[in-house]
């Protein structure tokens, strides 16, 4: 039922990892770069709580309750991948980005609340922590995609204002690998109809209805559980760290590490293709640290709270690190490090939540906790990365990173806001 899962993440590491390198080859400089990103994660503040109040109230006896929304997400993530590479104009790349981020959140939120369907509160940390394993997988491969184009011959410079082939051709992968992946999902997972089908249907008639809907929505972001509050404030600084990764990880390596900065040279693209082979690390790691995680999980009770204060801390000190190392492979030790952050967020939040709210609410408050995942993504690109990391630490693009560093230290550090022992335990 997670398999789907390795499509969404070959999506989201090839937006994450080379959408700044097209954003270059248009012609962005680095401080414009961020203002392009905003689209996605705006667009994510509203797709989301809509798609999982909606799914929530969906039920087919063929087509079942989430799978509507896996594939719909997956035929449109499918045709923003195929389309992205191709811009011609900075306003189509930042149009493409918008549409691949809305349609993969389409299908993205349906599938952490199809776990939460299916698995008892006891399985809930194994079931994302496998979630987690299958999308390191995915980051990983997807990753190298451009440097494994290179290796087998497709040209990976372009003349001035176009995309090379190498990126064009991964891309084109990825969509392939994200709609029949998503498409096995559909075709194998069989999910549960609501135990109460009458009570269920009356009460999807009492509430039909635009205003209804949204008033839903709305109350249910009002009376959110404490617990998912706490998360959000861990959430926020997790998520400006990676959002500060993805949008400067590119221009600031290329630059500080590898000195490269004409996007029409070989040297720069090279460095762009090892860039999104480090940042593969970090989805290598996650897998390995997953299988850990969903190893124990499988066995004994966990602290989700500190192992998940642990892990931030440890990916914070990765992007600090990558100031100060003198060689490329050392980039490899940072992401690692990365690495075990992001198997965490991609799991212990969702676990600590799914233990604290309502089961037939499960897909609206998915949908809503993902708010706290877009919202400093906003913050960050209407001018909070580029505010902070000059203010803080220089005007050196690099200088990112120490902020994402910083940024996953206190997102760990708020863990210690969680008191509530369910959702610290298993």
């Amino acid at each position: 039922m997670s398999f789907g899962f390795l499509g969404i993440q070959f999506g989201f590491a090839l937006q994450g990892g080379f959408m700044s390198r097209i954003f270059q080859t248009l012609g962005a400089d680095k401080d414009t770069i961020p203002f392009l990103w905003i689209a996605a994660p705006l667009t994510g503040l509203l797709v989301q709580p809509i798609v999982g109040y909606l799914s929530d109230r969906t039920w087919h006896p063929k087509f079942g309750r989430r799978k509507p929304f896996f594939f719909i997400g997956a035929l449109l993530s499918t045709l923003a991948l195929f389309l992205a590479p191709y811009s011609s104009a900075l306003w189509m790349a930042a149009g493409a980005l918008w549409i691949l981020d809305a349609s993969i959140n389409i299908s993205m939120e349906p599938f952490r609340a199809l776990v939460a369907d299916k698995l008892p509160d006891s399985q809930r940390s194994y079931g994302f922590v496998v979630q987690t394993l299958i999308i390191g997988i995915g980051t990983w491969v997807a990753s190298n995609l451009p440097w494994l184009m290179t290796q087998l011959g497709v040209p990976n410079t372009a003349p001035e204002g176009v995309v090379p082939d190498s990126v064009k051709y991964a891309f084109g992968i990825g969509a392939v690998v994200l709609f029949s992946s998503i498409l096995y999902t559909i075709l194998t997972t069989e999910e549960y109809p609501p135990e109460d089908l009458e009570a269920f249907k009356k009460e999807n008639e009492e509430s039909k209805g635009f205003l209804k809907g949204v008033g839903e929505i709305f109350k249910n972001i009002a009376g959110m559980p404490p617990v998912m509050k706490k998360l959000g404030v861990v959430q926020f600084f997790s998520w400006f760290a990676f959002f500060t990764m993805w949008s400067f990880a590119t221009p600031a390596i290329t630059e500080h590490v590898f000195g490269a900065t004409d996007t029409t040279s070989e040297a720069y693209n090279n460095a762009a293709d090892s860039v999104g082979n480090y940042l593969g690390t970090y989805g290598l790691v996650s897998m390995f640290y997953a299988l850990i995680l969903a190893f124990v999980a499988s066995r004994i009770k966990i602290n989700r709270r500190l192992l998940h204060l642990g892990s931030l801390i440890l990916g914070g000190f990765g992007f600090i690190l990558i100031y100060f190392i003198s060689e490329p492979w050392m980039l490899h030790i940072c992401f690692s490090l990365v690495g075990i952050a992001w198997a965490s967020i991609l799991s212990m939040p969702y676990a600590m939540l799914s233990s604290s709210v309502n089961p037939r609410k499960m897909g609206v408050y998915m949908g809503i906790f993902n708010m706290f995942i877009v919202i400093p993504q906003i913050v960050a690109s209407l001018g909070g990365v580029n505010f902070l990391y000059k203010l803080l630490f220089g005007e050196a693009v690099i200088n990112t990173m120490l902020l994402a560093g910083t940024m996953l230290i206190l997102a760990g550090l708020s863990n210690l806001l969680i008191t509530d022992k369910k959702a610290i335990h298993d």
